[in-house]
């Protein structure tokens, strides 16, 4: 059995890390609150961009060639993988690191292999991952999560879309974590990039409505709002979500460690029972020799 003193520094020890693991516990429920609420106001306003837009596009000729960004083009497949440039969350991370290998064994293996795949990634831990899995990247946009703003995730949006246009990427796939709650998140690989318009020939509530000056030049300034509102929109699900698993993670070590100092405090007494014990016995040979 460890001696007494091994059992108090890992005791205090445990102490210690439980201490970290619960405030940043707490950190992380804090900051969950405004990421949600960020996550809530955002998939609305998406999602009406996207109604609007296809009603829009529905109802222009030649939609290939009025809605540039919805044109095939030659180039590379861009990749843009988000995750987070902190650890200690989980499977966060490594959900996200998991899911390019696969990708690049199975979907894109052909296309990687001949070099005409690129991935960009979003979090220092991403990079890291990718780097063990000996998985090289294009670039990296780290700062972006940094300083997680509009303004930009929107400059990252005008950057694809300049590219795109200028047939350096043929497409833009999106892999980021779906927030659902505080302990599920759901893996998302979304196509960005060229911007899909539903094939639907009603207009519902828009069949009202006179648009000014024209439904093909409202759609041209439309399109790379769309294209931004949907990038802002994954960051926004990907900061929830890594909030949620970090809480969640730390939550569940705080509990192991609660547990663990229980065990610790128990083998501790039972050693200090045991030496008082000896110490006992001792005594009273030592005792017992003398008066013999």
């Amino acid at each position: 059995m460890a001696n007494l003193k091994d059992i108090r520094i890992r005791i205090n020890s445990v102490k210690t890390t439980r201490q970290v693991t619960s405030a940043m516990k707490m950190v992380s429920a804090a900051k969950l609150k405004k990421a949600q609420d960020n996550v809530d106001h955002v998939r609305p306003f998406v999602a009406k961009l996207v109604e609007i837009s296809n009603f829009l596009g529905a109802s222009v000729d030649n939609i290939e060639e009025t809605f540039g960004y919805a044109t095939p083009k030659k180039g590379k497949t861009l990749v843009l993988a988000i995750a987070s440039n902190k650890g200690l969350a989980g499977a966060f991370n490594s959900t996200v690191v998991k899911e390019v290998d696969r990708m690049l064994k199975e979907e894109w293996a052909a296309e990687y292999q001949a070099g005409n795949l690129e991935i960009v990634a979003v979090g220092k831990q991403l990079v890291k991952g990718l780097a063990a899995r000996h998985i090289a990247i294009a670039a990296e946009r780290n700062a972006v999560l940094d300083d997680l703003t509009k303004e930009n995730v929107y400059k990252l949006a005008d950057e694809f879309m300049a590219d795109y246009g200028r047939a350096k990427y043929q497409k833009v796939i999106l892999v980021y974590n779906t927030f659902v709650n505080a302990a599920v998140q759901t893996l998302t690989t979304q196509q960005l990039l060229p911007l899909s318009i539903a094939e639907t020939t009603e207009g519902g509530a828009y069949l009202d409505f006179i648009v000014e000056p024209n439904k093909a030049e409202v759609l041209a300034d439309l399109v790379p709002q769309v294209v931004q509102a949907k990038l802002l929109a994954a960051f926004m699900e990907s900061a929830a979500s890594e909030h949620g698993s970090r809480m969640t993670s730390m939550n569940k070590a705080t509990d192991n460690a609660t547990e663990l100092l229980g065990d610790l405090q128990l083998q501790y007494n039972k050693a200090r029972q045991s030496a008082i014990t000896n110490e006992l016995i001792e005594i009273v040979s030592g005792a017992e020799a003398l008066n013999s």
